[in-house]
């Protein structure tokens, strides 16, 4: 037991990082290594990551850039308390904040970043019925609004500063209909499960003070092949790289 919370161990990046998760509530998968993948850092450089839950985002981009500056807010205390847990004992030094980021708390409120990254909400709480699970219905859908969450990334970047974020496609009209002109050289990846597939997420980089034309990428399938043939694990080479040795994603600038 972590925080309240019953627990499993789980490996990430190959066993190069090692996660304690909730048995129950929202548990990470392939979209927060897939977030920090695609995260254009230096080592040097500066990191925050709004709505943490338990770092699988934060600390897999620490893991594959060492000597980021860490910094996380998590409105969710046993989530917050499990990403502290989980950065000491991999030996990462970040600074993990509880609280709500529309009202930023004061550490954070006075900085600003060279790179913000999120994995918001899935659905839209105006849609949908809540989950039984409080902590998961807050991960999953929350009563922040996307806009929101664009908003605070934005005022949290230094002129130049990257903003990367993962999000369900279904939600991508919410997400371009947030970004104003602070924001520019957006690139948006579609991530398809297949060839041929609707996309599922998509993957969006976007520079507070670019100029660079709007960018919409092909889609990037993450399985090899039209359909799941074998038992096992089916990804493509490039995506097993990414998900398994940490190499950073290979279809973004």
């Amino acid at each position: 037991m972590t925080s309240g919370f019953e627990t499993t161990t789980d490996a990430f990046l190959g066993g190069r990082l090692i996660l304690k998760q909730p048995v129950e509530g929202y548990r990470a998968g392939v979209d927060p290594v897939l977030l920090a993948s695609a995260v254009p850092a230096k080592a040097g450089q500066s990191l925050l990551e709004l709505g943490c839950g338990t770092g699988a985002a934060l600390l897999c981009a620490a893991t594959r850039v060492p000597g980021l500056e860490l910094h996380a807010i998590e409105i969710q205390e046993p989530y917050a308390e499990l990403c502290r847990q989980n950065a000491r004992d991999n030996g990462i030094e970040a600074a993990v904040h509880t609280g709500d980021l529309r009202h930023m708390v004061p550490p954070l409120r006075d900085m600003t970043f060279d790179h913000v990254i999120a994995n918001p909400p899935y659905f839209d709480r105006a849609n949908g019925n809540p989950s039984n699970s409080v902590h998961k219905d807050i991960a999953f859908a929350g009563d922040t609004d996307l806009a929101d969450w664009i908003d605070v990334a934005t005022r949290r970047l230094k002129p130049k500063g990257f903003l990367t974020l993962i999000i369900k496609a279904h939600r991508t009209h919410d997400v371009l209909r947030a970004i104003d002109d602070r924001l520019g050289s957006v690139v948006l990846t579609p991530i398809v499960g297949r060839v041929g597939r609707d996309a599922d997420r998509i993957l969006l980089t976007a520079r507070k003070g670019g100029r660079g034309a709007f960018r919409l990428c092909a889609p990037v399938p993450l399985h090899a092949g039209e359909a799941h043939l074998r038992d096992g694990e089916d990804y493509r080479q490039e995506i097993s790289d990414v998900l398994r040795r940490g190499l950073p994603f290979p279809f973004t600038d």
